[in-house]
């Protein structure tokens, strides 16, 4: 005999056991989560697609067809027009600024954002080239080259994803940056030395254009290169 009492041994067990939840309980009893707990989870995951940085993202989606329509207005000659297609052009710009910046500070990453943010990117950059060249304030060659240069290195994007990401370079940045100085230059009905100031600085954007597109194609030739290697090496060490 130990001594010790019969109920007194039976609360020992129970308080030693472990206490098991009603979602353990369930999973023991090879129970389910509810349905509606999925429903709700994906509820959830949905209404993440609104957040400020896709908003800013569809407002800039939004400013395209209004940003043609004021630079096509009268014409497309008219400066006062041409200013209100200005501040629409500058607006989109602005919130290509902030729209990334938002999304990977706060954590608002999403896949809308993926696929919409660069379509919105090259539709209000394409839209104001396009306007430009049929309008005659810019050269076809320039639009060309341009739209060229980031369609193609979009697609060169798509095809070397597989084996990793190039980061965006500095020289990436400033040809943005130029870029949408110099057509935003040449959307306002300037005259004077402001009018061959613009020409100087589209001839700037064009170059970073083709120079750095040409470093992208670099970059990529070197990452494919690398990415076969290592999946050969790795390979050979499985079958060693």
């Amino acid at each position: 005999m130990t001594g010790v009492p019969a109920s007194a041994a039976n609360g020992s067990s129970k308080a030693g056991a472990p206490k098991t939840d009603g979602t353990e309980a369930d999973a023991a009893c090879g129970t389910k989560p509810a349905r509606g707990g999925k429903i709700a989870a994906a509820a959830v995951d949905q209404a993440s697609v609104w957040n400020i940085a896709n908003l800013l993202t569809m407002l800039r989606l939004l400013l395209v067809p209004a940003f043609v329509a004021l630079m096509l207005a009268h014409g497309g000659y008219d400066p006062a027009w041409r200013s209100f297609a200005w501040a629409a052009f500058a607006v989109a710009m602005i919130t290509d600024l902030f729209d990334g910046h938002l999304a990977r500070t706060y954590d608002l990453v999403t896949d809308f954002g993926k696929i919409a943010d660069p379509i919105a990117d090259k539709a209000i950059m394409g839209a104001a080239l396009i306007c430009l060249s049929s309008l005659g304030d810019l050269p076809w060659w320039v639009t060309i080259v341009i739209l060229g240069r980031e369609l193609g290195i979009t697609l060169l994007r798509f095809v070397v994803i597989r084996y990793g990401v190039i980061p965006a370079s500095r020289g990436g940045k400033l040809k943005t940056l130029t870029q949408g100085v110099a057509v935003g230059m040449y959307v306002l009905a300037l005259t004077g030395w402001l009018a061959t100031l613009r020409f100087w600085v589209m001839a700037v954007a064009v170059v970073l254009t083709v120079v750095t597109g040409l470093d992208y194609v670099r970059q990529a030739i070197v990452l494919r290169r690398r990415g076969i290697a290592e999946r050969r090496a790795a390979l050979e060490e499985a079958e060693a």
